[in-house]
């Protein structure tokens, strides 16, 4: 048995899985789980059932971090959006009950289409196209952030005041958190220089609306055919009610325009979108000016919030990887990926970058 099959055993029961969702589904003639390796903080299985396909969300294995794989959460902002204009797929159901798998879960359909992710498809080469894709990914926050979330259900899903300053403060925990192992290996004090700049220039005041949390690329789906069309916004585990731009910053996070220096982490961060046509962060954000009437005021800040939680991010990945708590390729990258950020980082307080 190989790791990746050790790790789906710790994922699932499958049989007690099956005996559970029998209740909902009818009994099947064909089931089969499968983990999807793609996906780098909650796990997504994919299962099988008969004729119809769906995908489970359910924490990694082993500890985490404050509430940062809340899963039903985010079932909570899907099932929310369901008949908005933002696309979500379908949600089927939600468990709260941790004794099925070993954890909560939910269970929506799987959508069909393409993620871009390391590199465009074929069908979308063209520079008409690659305008498209950009059009449509900003086209698509502008609405998460007109959502009346009020309207849908959602007006208590957090506290939008001082949401920007509390991020400062949380991915500031978060790395404490990750720091209390991986420092061992090695450390990174330029996170310290970069969390006491985010403190002294945090916004004092923000727009409030819903926000995604992790909304870049790589997130959302294509619907089959050309032109491109958004179908389906994923992981929405980070959602609630906060700072717009902050979704604006991390998309940027993940963009890359021709001038750019090589990504700091190469895993994470494609590099396709400096071809011929896709827009630049320039004229991304313009077209969310446009589509919002909100002005991208005190950009970099934002960037530099956006890297900082990357940065978070990639240390409690780091964390799992050395406590065996996953099987992701990516983490043990993150011994190098990390420091690497932190200094791009530097780089954008600085003003001689962008990120």
């Amino acid at each position: 048995m190989g790791d990746n099959d050790r790790y789906l055993e710790r994922l699932v029961d499958e049989e007690a899985l099956r005996r559970y969702l029998e209740g909902s589904l009818g009994e099947p003639a064909h089931f089969t789980v499968l983990r999807h390796d793609e996906g780098h903080s909650n796990e997504t299985l994919f299962v099988e059932w008969d004729d119809r396909e769906f995908v489970i969300r359910r924490p990694p294995a082993g500890e985490t971090a404050d509430t940062a794989h809340d899963v039903l959460r985010e079932y909570r902002t899907i099932d929310a959006l369901q008949e908005t204009a933002v696309p979500v797929p379908k949600t089927v159901l939600a468990c709260t009950d941790d004794s099925i798998i070993g954890s909560e879960f939910y269970v929506m359909v799987r959508e069909d289409g393409d993620v871009l992710r390391n590199d465009e498809i074929e069908r979308f080469a063209t520079p008409e196209h690659r305008t498209d894709i950009g059009t449509e990914l900003v086209d698509a926050l502008a609405r998460i952030h007109a959502i009346d979330y009020e309207a849908v259900g959602l007006g208590d899903f957090g506290r939008p005041a001082g949401f920007t300053e509390r991020q400062v403060d949380r991915w500031h925990r978060q790395l404490e958190w990750a720091f209390e192992v991986t420092e061992s290996e090695r450390a990174v004090p330029e996170l310290e220089t970069v969390g006491d700049w985010l403190r002294d220039n945090v916004p004092s005041d923000h727009a409030h609306a819903l926000v995604h949390g992790d909304y870049k690329l790589d997130n959302v789906l294509f619907e089959p055919g050309v032109p491109p069309r958004l179908g389906a916004i994923f992981d929405w585990e980070l959602s609630t009610l906060g700072d717009p731009l902050t979704d604006l910053g991390w998309m940027l996070l993940f963009w890359h325009d021709p001038s750019d220096p090589g990504p700091a982490m190469p895993e994470l961060m494609s590099t396709f979108m400096a071809r011929d046509g896709y827009p630049t962060r320039d004229e991304l954000v313009d077209r969310y000016e446009r589509q919002t009437g909100v002005a991208f005021e005190n950009r970099r800040f934002y960037q530099v919030l956006a890297a900082y939680k990357m940065a978070g991010l990639g240390e409690m990945f780091f964390r799992r990887y050395l406590e065996g708590n996953s099987a992701d390729p990516l983490y043990p990258a993150m011994e190098d990926g990390v420091p690497r950020l932190a200094e791009q980082t530097l780089a954008v307080i600085d003003g001689d970058q962008q990120l």
